[in-house]
Parts: C-alpha cells; sequence; structure tokens
C-alpha cells in the first residue's frame, strides 16, 4: 500500500512538471474534475487510465517505477571535476542550467541559437558526466538536486566570483520583481542557527514555487536567481581603525543540527 501511495505522488510529481492539471486530466481522460480527484485521493485507477496519465506526463510506468529509487538519491554536491567541465564550457553550462531548470531539449534550442545536434552532443555530456540522465526522445533526468551545495573555493565558487557575481549585482534593483537588502547586527550562536534555518526555508519555498509555476506557460514566467548569504563580516577597510588588541568578535559556531549543509527540494 505505502509503494501505491508513493507511485501516485510520483505520477502527481510528473504531471505537474509537465502543467498537466486535474482538469487537463479529467479532460484526456473523458471524466469529471471531481472523479478524477478522487480518484487521486483513493489511489484507485484503471491500467488503461494510469497508462494515459503516463502519456500526459511522457513518462512509462517502469521509468516512473524507477524514479521512486532515485527520488532520494539526488546529488547533493558535484565533484571538482564535474564542476570543472561544467565551467569550462559556457554551451555545456547553459544547458545544464536550463535542464535544472527543468527545460525540455526543444525549449532549450528555441531560446538559444543551438541546433538540435548540438544541444543532443551537449546533453550526452551531460549524461557521461552523471548530471543528467538523457532518455529515449531527448527527455531529461535530473541526477543533481536543483539546490546543490556547490564546493567550498572550487570551479564553480571561483566561476561565481570572476564573471558572475558583477553581472548579478550590476542591477539598481528598483524594479518590482527586483529586491536587494542588506542588513547588520550582532547575533548569539543560537539566533545565528535561527537565522540560518530560516533562510535555508526560504530558499526551499523558492523551489516550491518553481515546481508549482511549472504548469503555467512560457510567457507566464520569467528566470529569477535568488542569492542568500550571511556571515561574520567586518569590512576590510576599517580593520586598520582598530584600536590594538582589539579583534572582530564571532558568535559562537552555531550547531551543526541547526545548520543544513545543502538546501535539497522536498
Amino acid at each position: 500500500m505505502a509503494q501505491s501511495a508513493a507511485l501516485v505522488e510520483a505520477l502527481k510529481r510528473a504531471l505537474k512538471a509537465k502543467g498537466v492539471t486535474y482538469a487537463g486530466a479529467a479532460k484526456a481522460l473523458g471524466l469529471s474534475e471531481p472523479t478524477v480527484k478522487r480518484m487521486f485521493s483513493s489511489q484507485d485507477f484503471t491500467l488503461r487510465r494510469l497508462d494515459r496519465l503516463c502519456e500526459l506526463a511522457d513518462i512509462d510506468l517502469p521509468e516512473l517505477a524507477r524514479s521512486l529509487e532515485q527520488k532520494e538519491h539526488l546529488l547533493a554536491r558535484l565533484s571538482t571535476q564535474q564542476e570543472r567541465d561544467i565551467v569550462g564550457d559556457r554551451k555545456l553550462m547553459l544547458v545544464a542550467l536550463c535542464a535544472m531548470n527543468g527545460w525540455t531539449a526543444a525549449q532549450i534550442t528555441a531560446a538559444y541559437a543551438l541546433s538540435e545536434a548540438e544541444c543532443t552532443r551537449l546533453l550526452v555530456k551531460l549524461d557521461r558526466i552523471s548530471i543528467i540522465r538523457l532518455l529515449p526522445g531527448n527527455r531529461i533526468r535530473l541526477l543533481l538536486a536543483r539546490a546543490f551545495t556547490r564546493l567550498p573555493d572550487g570551479p564553480m565558487q571561483a566561476y561565481f566570483k570572476a564573471q558572475a557575481q558583477n553581472d548579478y549585482f550590476s542591477s539598481r534593483f528598483d524594479r518590482p520583481d527586483e529586491l536587494m537588502l542588506f542588513v547588520t547586527g550582532r547575533l548569539s550562536g543560537r539566533s545565528t542557527a535561527a537565522m540560518i534555518a530560516r533562510l535555508t526555508r526560504v530558499a526551499h519555498e523558492f523551489g516550491e514555487l518553481h515546481r508549482e509555476d511549472g504548469r503555467l506557460g512560457s510567457a507566464e514566467r520569467r528566470g529569477l536567481s535568488m542569492l542568500v548569504a550571511i556571515r561574520p563580516w567586518e569590512l576590510s577597510s576599517f580593520q586598520d581603525l582598530r584600536r590594538p588588541g582589539s579583534r572582530r568578535s564571532r558568535p559562537a559556531t552555531p550547531a551543526p543540527a541547526a545548520v543544513p549543509r545543502s538546501v535539497r527540494p522536498r
């Protein structure tokens, strides 16, 4: 029974990822929307209806079953070589980021100047370095958690500092869809841990909204990037103003249990 429930949840996630609503499923099955909702809540499907729903989700039953095993095994961190491979090829990094945001191969080639053959070549390379699993028909299964942890001082971190950081902060952040806040304060170790936990939940919520909005058309969505950071810090230009013997105070290190090592989609 638990496996059946997990399979139905996996099917719901697959349908949501393709933007299929209860109404859309009802239309495809020739049923009313309340009937489809009852079918999902009772987990009672005929094989024919289950096959039809899998078609709508662009997934077959064996693949759906395999997704149950894969769900808990998404990579939370890349190796140094994987990071180096991605940042070393601009087009490969583009396709990797698109895949992480749920794009299909057709959407990638429609938006960017990549031929179908070139896109396929890049997807094959991502498959080879275990970032994605490339399925028949150039379908993409992500093997990397969307909110994976970058290696400290690794190739991706270095790339962000050298290439993306200034680009990201070049905005005035004064548009309705932009926000930048900078606050400082003195917190205890306990309060620091609580703050980090709250920020982590915000990152989780961002991922949840990304998945929910997957049902909307491309014209209704736009790419957004949210940077979340917190650290003990003092502007380096203030250091020479400190009195001899004075040193910057640091709060106690937060308890490991309160500070997640990575942010993973739920």
